[in-house]
């Protein structure tokens, strides 16, 4: 018999390395373009946001100009002392959770719902128009929409105008501690609904027509549409805006507030931000105004965390 050779196994083909196993230079070269693109941000955020953390040490020392940040003494937790004994302290604390709670309760569903109602308009010219108009306050200056606010709700403005040619009596909305929270608020959401309708306007565009589609085979009319595909569509992103809502809670508006106080309404007006303008700038209180903002950030952290940590336990998308 002849002999038979024995088939020599096939050659396997060399596979390449193991990302992981690339050096991280390498990797940082290979994607030197994106890094590049993202450069920018980062240094921003590094000068912006981080490097003046250095200058939170300010809220544990007594801080003296001449001497410097660096050769103040140490006084370890005497100003948040200072601060929890204040008797300023919980009127601060109740009036921005009450302007932030207002805010979040009575402004957070107005973009949604005028989103909705500008997704139904099926004139590309008028929905050009109203979207145009309802978002250029956004673009506005507190300083002089402020001042607009003031023209029409003021003792001398338009709507007391009309109402002394009318017979009626003037109504000082700015200057009437039971009306004054609900001018911030309305006139908070005046100027931003706007421009928060085009986050939810982007979110409507990516639902998939067939969904509405089997809803209309299903019977569905278009109030059942809006609540069985269009609001779950928009939850992701609702829920990623409420908690950064709720991170900014006790951030209850410093420009608007500060344009539109008063001597006459600081009982129901004077909030944390309002209260470090004067400690910190007009009595040069740094330390006390320092260790107020950074307890206003702890808390903002704290609330940011919380609501994230519900919203993953929820099954909802959350931020991180």
């Amino acid at each position: 018999m002849s002999e038979v050779r024995a088939a020599a196994p096939p050659r396997r083909r060399a596979t390449p390395a193991p990302r992981g196993h690339q050096s991280k230079a390498a990797l940082v070269w290979r994607y030197r373009w994106i890094y590049a693109l993202i450069l920018p941000t980062v240094i921003y955020f590094v000068l912006f946001a981080y490097l003046p953390m250095i200058g939170l040490q300010i809220a544990f020392k007594d801080f003296k100009v001449f001497a410097g940040m660096w050769e103040s003494p140490w006084v370890g937790l005497e100003h948040f002392r200072t601060m929890f004994g204040s008797e300023k302290f919980p009127e601060l604390i109740r009036n921005t959770l009450l302007i932030s709670f207002y805010r979040i309760l009575f402004g957070f569903p107005v973009p949604i719902i005028f989103a909705l109602l500008l997704n139904e308009v099926r004139r590309m010219w008028f929905k050009r128009g109203v979207q145009t108009v309802t978002y250029f306050p956004h673009f506005l200056s507190w300083v002089v929409f402020a001042g607009i606010v003031i023209n029409i709700l003021g003792p001398t403005g338009i709507v007391n105008t009309l109402l002394v040619n009318t017979g009626g009596d003037r109504i000082n909305f700015l200057t009437n501690p039971d009306s004054f929270r609900a001018v911030l608020v309305l006139t908070g959401i005046m100027k931003e609904f706007g421009w928060g309708a085009i986050i939810y306007l982007a979110a409507l565009s990516s639902i998939d027509p067939e969904l509405y589609e089997a809803a209309r085979v299903d019977g569905a009319r278009k109030l059942r549409q809006i609540w069985h595909v269009t609001l779950p569509g928009l939850r992701p992103v609702m829920a990623v805006l409420l908690v950064l809502s709720l991170g900014g809670l006790l951030d209850a508006g410093f420009d608007q507030v500060f344009q539109l106080q008063n001597g006459a309404v600081l009982e129901v007006g004077d909030i944390i931000d309002t209260y470090v303008y004067r400690a910190g700038l007009l009595e040069a209180q740094f330390e006390l105004a320092t260790a107020v903002g950074l307890f206003k950030g702890v808390v903002g952290l704290a609330m940011i965390v919380s609501a994230n940590w519900v919203l993953r336990r929820m099954g909802q998308r959350s931020i991180w």
